[in-house]
């Protein structure tokens, strides 16, 4: 499953590029949560907490259903 997560991740990433940030994959826990870690511009953003529920988490369910969140770690 975590090779599905970083392909979808690297479908992400242009998005968040072209902002001047980016996205990095650390881990999946145990119950299926998925740890990022946004970088760049994306790292101080005020709106970041919104890209990871409102994009990224959202993608990523759509693609695969047992991912049970998306969370940002630093």
């Amino acid at each position: 499953m975590e090779q599905k997560i970083k392909e979808v991740l690297e479908q992400i990433r242009p998005f968040l590029q072209r902002d001047g940030g980016d996205i990095e994959f650390v881990e999946l826990t145990a119950d299926n949560v998925v740890n990022v870690r946004l970088q760049g511009h994306c790292a101080g953003c005020p709106g970041a907490q919104m890209t990871i529920k409102g994009v990224v988490e959202k993608i990523l369910k759509e693609a695969i259903p047992e991912v049970a969140s998306v969370e940002a770690v630093q």
